[in-house]
């Protein structure tokens, strides 16, 4: 099995990435939100809560609504329940997701299956007869 590689650098590498070498690496949209912390105390408060989680219980699915927080390195090995407006997605943080958001990976929009036209759906199905 291959295992996860992040830019050159695999799981163990990349976990114990400072945030000034991470920052280098990311985008710089990304590199944004990181840098200007600050300015949002519930992505900030959530940093937080993460860290304390991760002392306590690493094993712990950490449930957030915070879909837009950008994956960190001290976050790998750890796992996040995702809310997507139904349910809690289940996301595990591997060295292949840093640099980007949570949302990416707990879809909120699910694929729509039309079916055919039942009776009654045009003029024309009017007179298909009922079996």
């Amino acid at each position: 099995m291959m295992k996860d590689t992040w830019k050159g650098l695999n799981e163990e590498q990349a976990s114990g990435l400072s945030m000034d070498e991470f920052l280098k690496k990311i985008g710089s949209r990304n590199r944004r939100t990181l840098l200007r912390l600050n300015m949002n105390p519930k992505l900030k408060q959530f940093m937080e809560e993460v860290r304390k989680v991760k002392k306590a219980s690493p094993k712990k699915m950490i449930k957030t609504h915070l879909r837009d927080a950008v994956i960190v390195p001290e976050w790998v090995g750890l796992t996040f329940g995702v809310y997507n407006g139904k349910e809690y997605k289940r996301v595990e943080i591997g060295a292949d997701k840093l640099g980007r958001r949570l949302g990416e990976f707990s879809h909120s929009t699910g694929r729509v299956l039309h079916s055919g036209p039942g009776v009654g759906a045009t003029r024309g199905s009017k007179f298909v007869p009922l079996k």
